[in-house]
């Protein structure tokens, strides 16, 4: 059985989408699925940001398959994993667990690189084409370190 795997950012254009492509190029994906979704619904059936888009192609990676999805409670039952880029994100995801090992399944993507400490992942929908490449940096290291440690 697959390990299933839940990137999640708040529209899920930006940041879950760059985030899902990535951790699927550095695994086998006959063991792994991995998904994103967006805390809020406003995308829901839209592709990924065009700056999303465009970063993802310029490394080598394309995004353009994926389609915005809101994420729901049943989340929980369906993955093993759940990274959310940002603390905002982490509060949304945890009020909706019901148990204590579906909060156990929620993890701030960039703990895996800075353990504790609940850094965000900036969302870089209003910072222009430089912050996608700064997001996209971030998200390549910490989906490194979950490939790895996986």
């Amino acid at each position: 059985m697959k390990t299933k795997i839940l990137m999640v950012c708040l529209g899920n254009i930006c940041r879950s989408p760059l985030a899902e492509g990535i951790l699927k190029s550095k695994l086998d994906l006959s063991k792994f699925e991995v998904q994103s979704a967006g805390t809020g619904g406003w995308h829901v059936g839209d592709l990924p940001d065009p700056r999303s888009i465009e970063i993802a192609k310029e490394n080598g990676l394309d995004i353009t398959n994926q389609r915005g999805k809101q994420f729901s409670t049943y989340d929980f039952e369906i993955y093993d994993h759940i990274f959310v880029m940002d603390n905002s994100n982490y509060k949304d995801v945890i009020k909706l667990a019901n148990t204590e090992a579906e909060k156990k399944k929620v993890q701030r993507i960039l703990d895996e690189l800075f353990p504790g400490e609940n850094v965000d992942v900036p969302d870089p929908y209003y910072g222009g084409d430089a912050g996608f490449a700064n997001v996209y940096n971030m998200l390549d290291q910490a989906c490194e370190s979950i490939a790895r440690r996986l």
